[in-house]
């Protein structure tokens, strides 16, 4: 049969194109279970829009890396001897062939996924494991590499570039790094770019939001001049600039309004709760057939079970899901609390620990981690400068940092805590100028 291209119609990026041969990756049994597989965890009980799936974010990823391969190997687009040696031509085999593992790729990089993707994933998995050794395991596993033969790509390729040398265990090649780093590079990768895009639209927000199309096209590889290197490294032209700096931002700003809403994150920490009593031994299981057989639809089905009768089966946490019981917020972190940079978040939560108890308090804490936003922008001129010096959005490295520190309170003692609180909210502060 002749080899077809066939569309699938997406409301982030129009019509989304593959070939026969690459469908039968998509209607294989590992891509199929990231159909159930959400993409932001339980937010859809905050967000009712939010129930789109890594199915169709990993069908997004391979467009937008499709995309930026098409841009940055362009002809026109290469500058440097050193990028030119390094890049195959359109005419050659290694090319096409190189596009097409970069495609699949895009599409394994999130099989791996536990059900309701992050959330808690840390918690649930073995000590130093992480879903991308998963999608991994999957890209070599003898299921699949059927379809890698049909597809005439090597599986081990597919798998570092969906992986990434992290979690591939292996050095890679200039051109590899490059191609990774197109999908899940740390400042523009397509992953990135779907995701901010695809979160926004479904949850209805507008943070998220950017101009993707300018960012994409003025994606280059480019030797580090500025850092006297010819090691190539994906960047941008200097018109590029603002569109990164607005991914940036849209990203900060998504984290903050969406990723962070109060609500969604207590309702992590209590899917974290009762699938550590629910799962055998309190974690998920690593070998790739359990691992293929558990998704969103089984973990909902055990909580809508244990939620009939919490007490008896020891699942309170399944009923504070399925009847919306969560915990609520009682104290967040307050610049006009903080003196001599102590914590007046851990001072109000152990004199609530003290005050009520354990169990109906519940604390958030995180921080994004640093990571480098330097990457290099081509001049007018033709020269090459760090996006360190060009922007303050990636002066220090790092661009926009976001956190949250909080504390829930049970429903049934929201009221007492929240008395309790304003009146003593004054003394327990007042620690920390004291000590």
């Amino acid at each position: 049969m002749a080899n077809r291209v066939h569309e699938i119609r997406d409301p982030i990026h129009g019509f989304i194109k593959l070939d026969s041969e690459e469908r039968k990756l998509v209607n294989s049994r590992p891509f199929q279970r990231l159909r159930h597989i959400h993409q932001l965890a339980l937010s859809y009980l905050v967000y009712p829009g939010a129930t789109h799936r890594r199915f169709e974010h990993s069908l997004g990823v391979m467009d937008v890396s499709s995309r930026i391969y098409d841009v940055v190997t362009d002809p026109e687009n290469i500058y440097h001897d050193s990028v030119r040696k390094l890049v195959p031509r359109r005419s050659e085999y290694e090319w096409g062939y190189w596009r097409r593992v970069l495609r699949m790729a895009s599409l394994c990089h999130d099989m791996g996924h536990l059900p309701f993707s992050h959330a808690a994933e840390a918690a649930l998995l073995p000590e130093g494991v992480r879903h991308e050794h998963l999608s991994r395991d999957l890209v070599l596993s003898a299921e699949m590499m059927p379809i890698f033969a049909e597809l005439k790509i090597r599986a081990a390729d597919v798998a570092k570039l969906a992986v990434g040398p992290k979690y591939y265990g292996e050095k890679f090649s200039d051109w590899e790094s490059i191609l990774y780093e197109v999908i899940g590079g740390n400042v523009f990768g397509a992953d990135r770019i779907d995701y901010l895009l695809r979160d926004s639209y479904h949850s209805g927000v507008a943070y998220g939001r950017f101009d993707h199309n300018r960012l994409i096209e003025t994606m280059r590889i480019l030797p580090r001049e500025d850092q006297d290197s010819k090691e190539p490294e994906l960047g941008i032209t200097r018109g590029g600039l603002q569109a990164a700096e607005s991914l940036l931002w849209a990203r900060y700003f998504i984290y903050t309004q969406l990723y962070f809403h109060p609500v969604r994150r207590i309702y992590d920490i209590h899917l974290k709760e009762f699938l550590q009593e629910w799962l055998e031994g309190g974690r998920f299981s690593t070998l790739l057939e359990d691992h293929l057989r558990m998704t969103d639809n089984k973990v909902l089905a055990g909580i809508d079970s244990a939620s009939v009768n919490p007490q008896v089966k020891g699942y309170p946490e399944a009923t504070r899901i399925a009847q919306r019981q969560h915990f609520r917020v009682l104290y967040e972190t307050n610049p006009n609390d903080q003196t001599l940079n102590l914590s007046s978040v851990d001072l109000v939560y152990e004199a609530a620990k003290t005050e009520f108890g354990e169990q109906v308090l519940r604390r958030d804490r995180y921080a994004s981690e640093p990571a480098s936003e330097d990457f290099p922008v081509r001049l007018r001129d033709g020269n090459i400068a760090s996006s360190l010096t060009m922007s303050s959005t990636f002066s220090d490295g790092q661009g926009p940092r976001f956190q949250v520190d909080s504390i829930f309170v049970s429903p049934d003692s929201k009221e007492k805590a929240n008395i309790w609180l304003g009146e003593n909210k004054g003394k327990i502060i007042r620690r920390i100028v004291t000590n």
